[in-house]
């Protein structure tokens, strides 16, 4: 079981300390589940009712709340309680997730010419490819196969099931979660009208280059060039089930909720973010600080930052909203128009 003083949460967080500062704890939790020995956080005032039902026993909160959390064993005041919590929650994790042990698991498969790093590990039923380089303490899950030729950064980790195909490449302290697979073929293929409109497949040539710090989410799927590289920026964030087509490029530190779709050769920039279920479709460019709600069908380059929804067609978010607000009107406007012609 790991503790964490209260005394140690200023160090590790910022923030300021009150209460107690010898209390120690023994869980992270949120506000409605914890007790007395757990740590927990409020992030928004619309849950100050939580905050007053809480038993936590040290809460990590905005200054503004320094009266309500009065009487708690501890508590931290920080100007951005989630943020703070989330690297708590790394903290915590270093300590109670068992580490890797370094070393080639022995049901695995390393070819020759391939190089594993001795701090290393390479876990049951693993392959890895000739001439594919894994790095220090990178982790490769079981049955994790790592393509001819691949790379994988210091600290990456791949879990269990991931695919890393030929060529690809991954840089440090990377996520690639199980079923996501990086560097299958690109949806490419050429219609033969002299075979009556058969479809000819277009031989993807490329591979797809992730940089640092990049977390791929369960069964997401990014697909390989067709002659140059589909390119993931460092710290680009891609959750379950998303689809990046080939050849597309997504600009640092942007991410995308589960469902997203890109298809091939879309340009997207820094610090974007696309809502669940949103489709942009190829070979669009959407600028940097560009912010898709969920759903949104994106259908043609967005060259101002700002907020955009909608399906048909999306707009900038406050016309879309004013624009869906009449929308709810027009059976009572139509009741209203067919009254007047009558009238008439």
């Amino acid at each position: 079981m790991s503790l964490l003083r209260a005394a140690e949460l200023p160090s590790l967080l910022g923030g300021e300390l009150l209460g107690d500062p010898d209390a120690a704890f023994s869980r992270l939790a949120p506000l409605a589940d914890a007790d007395a020995d757990s740590i927990a956080f409020l992030a928004h005032p619309r849950y100050r009712a939580q905050l007053d039902a809480s038993a936590a026993g040290c809460v990590i909160a905005a200054p503004a709340l320094r009266e309500a959390l009065a009487g708690r064993r501890a508590a931290l005041l920080h100007d951005d309680p989630y943020l703070a919590f989330a690297r708590l929650t790394q903290w915590w994790a270093a300590r109670v997730r068992p580490a890797g042990v370094p070393g080639v698991h022995a049901s695995a498969v390393v070819e020759p010419l391939a190089r594993v790093h001795a701090s290393a590990t390479v876990g049951p039923l693993a392959y890895v490819g000739a001439g594919a380089v894994v790095g220090p303490h990178a982790v490769v899950g079981a049955q994790a196969h790592i393509g001819r030729d691949a790379w994988i950064g210091e600290g990456t980790r791949l879990m269990p099931r991931a695919t890393l195909l030929d060529g690809c490449r991954i840089g440090a302290r990377g996520i690639v979660h199980g079923g996501a697979v990086i560097g299958a073929d690109g949806f490419g293929f050429a219609p033969d009208a002299g075979a009556g409109g058969a479809w000819v497949k277009i031989e993807q040539l490329g591979a797809v280059e992730i940089g640092d710090e990049v977390e791929i989410g369960a069964n997401t799927c990014i697909d390989r060039g067709a002659l140059a590289d589909t390119v993931i920026g460092d710290g680009v964030k891609l959750d379950n089930l998303v689809q990046i087509g080939h050849n597309v490029r997504v600009g640092a530190h942007s991410a995308f909720a589960g469902c997203v779709g890109v298809a091939g050769s879309a340009t997207i920039g820094r610090f974007c973010t696309a809502g669940g279920g949103a489709i942009i479709l190829g070979h669009l460019e959407l600028v940097d600080h560009v912010h898709i709600s969920a759903a949104t069908v994106i259908t043609r380059s967005i060259l101002k930052p700002g907020s955009y929804s909608g399906m048909f067609p999306f707009d900038d978010n406050a016309a879309w909203e004013k624009n869906a607000a009449t929308l709810r009107q027009l059976h009572a406007l139509r009741d209203r128009l067919r009254a007047l012609e009558k009238r008439t």
